[in-house]
């Protein structure tokens, strides 16, 4: 029997519920509000925790999540759970790779304590991210093709020793070239406003308006200037206009400022913008190099391909209406397992075509060696079944089969053929 206290301090027993059942119910999710990245906030959500492999994106692990899990704890959980399981086959050490969602002094801490391998992006909110970055370098390597540069730290934190590669990509240039220019165009019109409304004022004397110049240069941004003169406005005693003999009884200053971009300083700061922090703690460049290292790192997006699969609106999830969370549960375990499906069967075909050095016909008609298995998919719609049922014999018919179907069909393996050639 298993039972619960009720506010007095009383056990109070639950007659009809087994441990079991007690501990499945708690172990359920909670279907709630949370972070959205579809920006739905109005809609409660429930997350998965999704790991593949590096090779064919096939799904590796499973787990569903409260809809306001937090990834570093998630994350962290979900990573020493297939650890677990993969020692417990006897498997392969593996590198684990994730975003900087992960990343965080505790997490790191507990994965070296476990000797677990990881690479994740390093968010550049710490104090030493901060430093290496504004520190730059002067060993800056090239990739081949150009399109990557990068240099190495190695880093002694609090958590243990670190390898920091600081990357910076053609791609990441110019999308941070593209967002500064913006806000330097945002921020130019702020100041020049806040310079004319500053200029609208008298001061009774220059101190005074140096003073109030330097409280609105406060958190002004390093690529803007503000150059400024201070004018003096004679002011006389009495009214209507002054004898050309008479003399000023006292002055009223203004400043005048105008505000131009440091254009030099804008490109140095979009460098720096451009650059992001790739962390491990496989410290030995022999067994993973830089190079290797931020490939490595780039090549993560096979989770999120995943997920585009499961929230893809041709997969109609959507179409299907649960309410209790053990069947949400239910669902989520059937939406992987035809993500598994497909990504075996993508990777099956893109092995045999790659080992028979073969190609066939994409979207375009061009060749290709790395078709999806969507568009597979869409390669076979409209093949259809003719059944002929005669007195003696009943025969079935395969129609619409062409050449570019057989050979996918022989590059799958035979039962896929037999399949599609049920009458022998």
């Amino acid at each position: 029997m298993s039972g619960a206290y009720n506010g007095a301090g009383e056990r109070v027993e639950e007659p009809g519920k087994t441990a079991e059942a007690m501990e499945a119910q708690t172990a359920l999710i909670a279907i709630t509000y949370g972070y959205s990245r579809d920006h739905r906030e109005d809609l409660k959500q429930w997350m998965l925790a999704l790991a593949t492999t590096h090779d064919g994106d096939v799904p590796l692990f499973l787990q569903t999540l409260d809809g306001n899990s937090s990834d570093k704890v998630s994350l962290l959980a979900a990573v020493m759970a297939i650890q677990k399981q993969l020692r417990e086959a006897d498997a392969e050490p593996s590198v684990y790779v994730a975003d900087n969602g992960i990343y965080s002094e505790p997490n790191m801490r507990q994965l070296n304590a476990a000797g677990i391998k990881w690479i994740s992006r390093v968010s550049e909110t710490s104090t030493e991210a901060k430093t290496v970055l504004q520190a730059g370098s002067q060993d800056w390597q090239r990739s081949e093709d150009g399109s990557i540069q990068w240099f190495c730290r190695e880093m002694e934190l609090p958590q243990g020793s670190e390898r920091w590669v600081i990357v910076r990509t053609t791609a990441s240039e110019q999308r941070a070239q593209a967002s500064l220019q913006r806000q330097v165009s945002r921020a130019q019109a702020s100041w020049e406003r806040k310079c004319w409304h500053l200029s609208t004022r008298r001061f009774a004397c220059e101190t005074d308006a140096r003073v109030a110049l330097e409280l609105e240069l406060k958190g002004k941004p390093t690529w803007l200037e503000v150059h400024h003169d201070v004018l003096a406005h004679p002011r006389h005693a009495g009214k209507g206009r002054p004898r050309k003999e008479a003399s000023p009884t006292t002055y009223q200053w203004q400043i005048v400022a105008t505000v131009t971009v440091n254009q030099p300083r804008v490109d140095e700061e979009a460098l720096r913008k451009a650059c992001f922090i790739v962390g491990t703690n496989e410290l030995e460049s022999a067994a993973l190099s830089d190079q290797e290292l931020v490939a490595t790192y780039k090549e993560q997006g096979g989770v999120e391909r995943g997920f585009r699969f499961l929230k893809d609106p041709l997969f109609l999830a959507s179409s299907v209406t649960v309410s209790k969370p053990e069947r949400i549960i239910a669902l989520s375990l059937i939406m992987v397992l035809c993500l598994l499906v497909y990504r075996l069967a993508e990777y099956r075909l893109r092995a045999r075509l790659a080992e028979t050095e073969q190609t066939i016909p994409d979207q375009v008609q061009k060749p290709t060696a790395r078709p999806t298995m969507r568009w597979v998919f869409q390669c076979f719609e409209g093949i259809e079944l003719l059944h002929v049922q005669t007195s003696t014999a009943s025969l079935t018919i395969v129609l619409r089969l062409e050449s570019v179907h057989r050979l996918i069909l022989a590059l799958l393996g035979p039962l896929y053929e037999k399949i599609y050639n049920p009458s022998g």
